[in-house]
C-alpha cells in the first residue's frame, strides 16, 4: 500500500522515473560508504559492468552521479554522489514520509 500510494504521487511530480535497476544503484551509491566502482557496483548487484555502465549514464544526464578515473587505479572508474541526486532522494524520502501517515493506524 506505501509503495502504491509513493509510485502513483511520484508519477505525477516533475522528477524523473528510474527503473528499479537504476533505483538500487542510486541507493547503494548514497547510503554506502565509497568508493564505488562500476566494477564493484556489478559484483555487488549480481550484474555485468556493461549493465551498470547504461544505468550511470542514465542517471549521469539526470546529474544524479557523476564518474571518473581513479588515478591510483587507471582500471576503475568511480561512482560519485552529486548535490542533484541528495536532493532527488531527499525529495523521494519526503514523498515516502508524507504517504506512509496514516498507514500504521
Amino acid at each position: 500500500m506505501l509503495w502504491h500510494r509513493t509510485m502513483m504521487a511520484h508519477v505525477h511530480n516533475d522528477d524523473p522515473d528510474l527503473t528499479a535497476r537504476q533505483m538500487a544503484i542510486l541507493l547503494t551509491v548514497y547510503l554506502e560508504a565509497p568508493p564505488h566502482t562500476v566494477r564493484g557496483l556489478a559484483e555487488q548487484l549480481g550484474v555485468t559492468k556493461p549493465v551498470i555502465t547504461r544505468a550511470l549514464d542514465t542517471m549521469g544526464t539526470l546529474g544524479f552521479v557523476t564518474r571518473r578515473r581513479d588515478e591510483r587505479d587507471r582500471r576503475n572508474v568511480l561512482v560519485q554522489r552529486t548535490v542533484e541526486g541528495s536532493e532527488y532522494l531527499e525529495r523521494l524520502g519526503q514523498l515516502i514520509a508524507s504517504k506512509s501517515e496514516g498507514l500504521a493506524s
